[in-house]
């Protein structure tokens, strides 16, 4: 039996593909019932949602219920331990943060005995039916059922999709309005709709935000309100909402809508006017990339998400004639965020699963990694830390066993650890204290940093990466690894790497990595082997990772963040550059210039930066490996996510729906029909 009282995992070489491994512990093996997961965690059967046998949804009640009742009597942070996985710039083909991060939740579980829980995103279905994969993990340390993990989950991104689409029609259909109908009609059909002179829930938040009395009724408006009440007047040129799909399709990045025979207006002012087609250019994004998602990933609660999704900017009025300034359009503006809420409200619940070893793993939200944040929730984390932490305090105060809590932070350390770190962590500040960062690094990565040839997916690996022992090149590329480690280390938090250990590396290149990452100033770097032995090949990686987190509470390490928020979003961007990309300035274009000043003026200048740039480099041209010196980060543009409550920079070409190759990932995805088990998925 493991440390948990559950049958030892006996790994099969040569290792089988994902699936098959998945397929196995789910008929061979057995899943452990939700029940007995969720005991695990000190969950209640009040606080479990069954979703089919395989996964749950645990309620914001369990939360609640630990922020203020008796489990919560301390800071969570200072009982459980707080652990983020990221990584060196990687390659195209990844370097295996997600393996680690179940790796190493498996280890510290099920061999060592500690309580832990991983919390990770959920999947796209545009990039697992395309040539990434899913996000499970892989080998011994992954989810299970990986094909339920990876395909539809408990249905928080067709949430997502469903939302943000609704508002995008919303949107549509109030410029249609406005340009057939005089103020008086949408008054009266707007806001008279019910019989009632008063004013619904949702359109008092607009009296509100215009710095009216909630309690005027509509009769009490005058004609000149009336217009100002009723008449968003959206510049269709400053509109950046656009619709969403859960799938790789790059034909849908640029569309024109309203091309039907019956999608034409006639001006309700002039009789004599034709109609005329109300058409304009839209686009797609893929899910993952909708403010709907960053909001999920960032919202605390219900009143939060609530808030949030209503204050989603999706463009912008008209200049004023006399002042010339413009008013942001919000979902609320569109009447929409109370609907938007319905939608998202079980979304807003972490789904709970199990590793091959049958530890607990919270999914949740699944924000792009470089428009958004590209880690999991503010609420699953939270969740997590509250479970962990009232499970330790259960055990009192001679337990020898830890708590841990092992979060994944998408891209590089440079993109997405920042991002946990400036804007999640910000989000929730009292309890996401991270204490150690586990830094994954890979020799073939490191290789390439050094200067070998260029990695490409889908083709073959150079001799360099496949045959050749090169220590000159690990040795070289270990500078890129030595400046995450630095960066880190920024934030008060010890820095462990995670040295993925592949059968073409060779002892002298691993134990080189270890000595560069030592003497860069990690507090270990252990080779590991999760994907080939599940737990038992991250075992040395969990006690060191113990060891850190002992070390900082022991000598009262800080978390600290990189920037204070009341800096100039000028101030946070260059501090960001400097410190964490190693950039030696900041040039603007003439619109990011004119954006900052217009944001500075909506007061949206207290808001973290969020930048948008390539995940293979510090810098923010792709080419540039190892550690770029002299570079200049441009920033072309900057939006605003005013919902989720961020800024993001434009630093380079940024896709938003991804294009499929080729010979995409689907060609090998089937079913088979007598069993009903699918097949060719990884």
């Amino acid at each position: 039996m493991n440390a948990l009282g559950y049958p030892k995992l006996e790994p099969k070489s040569p290792v089988p593909s994902d699936i098959e491994i998945s397929q196995d512990i789910v008929k061979n093996v057995g899943l452990l019932p939700l029940k007995d997961l969720a005991e695990q965690l000190g969950l209640s059967d009040d606080e479990v949602i069954p979703w089919g046998i395989a996964k749950a949804k645990i309620p914001l009640s369990a939360i609640e219920r630990r922020r203020g009742g008796s489990a919560a009597t301390t800071t969570p942070s200072t009982s459980a331990h707080y652990v983020v996985v990221t990584g060196i710039n990687p390659t195209p083909l990844g370097e295996g943060k997600s393996t680690t991060t179940i790796g190493l939740a498996q280890a510290l579980g099920a061999i060592l005995g500690h309580t832990a829980v991983a919390c990770i995103r959920q999947p796209s279905q545009g990039p697992t039916f395309g040539i990434k994969g899913g996000a499970a993990g892989g080998g011994y340390a992954q989810v299970v059922p990986m094909e339920e993990f990876n395909l539809h989950l408990t249905g928080d991104i067709h949430a997502v999709t469903a939302a943000n689409n609704l508002l995008a029609a919303a949107l549509e259909s109030r410029l249609f309005h406005e340009a057939s109908q005089t103020d008086t009609a949408l008054f009266k059909r707007i806001v008279l709709a019910k019989g009632k002179d008063e004013f619904t829930p949702i359109l008092k938040r607009r009296l509100v935000k215009l710095g009216w009395d909630a309690n005027l009724k509509p009769s009490e408006l005058t004609p000149e309100q009336v217009t100002q009440f009723i008449r968003l007047n959206i510049d269709p040129s400053t509109i950046t909402w656009q619709r969403v799909l859960d799938t790789c399709d790059r034909h849908l990045r640029k569309v024109q809508v309203g091309l039907g025979p019956q999608e034409t207006v006639k001006s309700p002012t002039d009789p004599n006017a034709p109609r005329v087609p109300h058409s304009r250019l839209t686009g797609f994004d893929i899910t993952v990339a909708s403010e709907v998602m960053a909001v999920l990933a960032l919202a605390r609660d219900l009143p939060d998400l609530r808030d949030k999704l209503g204050s989603m900017v999706v463009g912008y009025s008209f200049p004023d004639p006399t002042t010339g300034k413009r008013q942001a359009v919000t979902a609320d503006d569109l009447g929409c965020g109370g609907a938007l809420t319905v939608l998202m409200k079980d979304a807003l619940m972490p789904t709970l699963m199990q590793t091959v070893e049958r530890t607990p793993v919270l999914v949740h939200a699944g924000p792009f990694a470089n428009i958004a944040t590209g880690n999991s929730s503010v609420v699953a984390d939270e969740l997590a830390l509250q479970l962990v932490s009232a499970n330790q305090q259960a055990k009192g105060a001679n337990a020898t066993t830890s708590g841990f809590v092992v979060t994944e932070a998408g891209f590089g350390a440079d993109i997405g650890m920042e991002k946990c770190f400036n804007i999640k962590c910000r989000a929730s500040p009292d309890i996401l204290q991270p204490r150690c960062a586990v830094i994954v690094a890979t020799v073939r990565a490191l290789k390439m940093h050094g200067g070998g040839p260029p990695v490409v997916a889908g083709r073959p690996l150079a001799p360099e990466y496949a045959s050749e022992e090169r220590l000159d090149l690990v040795t070289a590329g270990c500078a890129n690894l030595a400046r995450h480690i630095a960066n880190a280390r920024k934030f008060g938090v010890r820095v462990v790497v995670a040295i993925n250990q592949f059968k073409t590396d060779t002892p002298a290149e691993l134990q080189a990595v270890q000595e560069e990452a030592v003497k860069a100033g990690a507090h270990a770097a252990v080779i590991a082997n999760h994907w080939a032995l599940g737990g038992q090949g991250a075992a040395d990686l969990a006690r060191a990772v113990a060891e850190a987190c002992d070390t900082a509470v022991r000598e009262g390490d800080q978390f600290r963040f990189l920037y204070d928020g009341t800096l100039s979003i000028a101030e946070k961007i260059e501090t960001i550059s400097r410190e964490i990309y190693g950039a030696s300035g900041v040039e603007y274009s003439e619109l990011a210039q004119r954006q900052m000043q217009q944001y500075q003026e909506a007061g949206y200048d207290q808001f973290p930066i969020c930048i948008a740039k390539t995940q293979y480099s510090f810098s923010c041209n792709p080419t540039l490996k190892g550690v770029p010196t002299d570079h200049v980060v441009t920033v072309r543009e900057i939006r605003a996510c005013v919902g989720a409550g961020f800024l993001y920079p434009i630093c380079g070409d940024i896709m938003t729906v991804p294009g499929l190759s080729t010979r995409p990932g689907f060609y090998d995805v089937d079913l088979n029909l007598e069993t009903g088990e699918v097949l060719g998925l990884f």
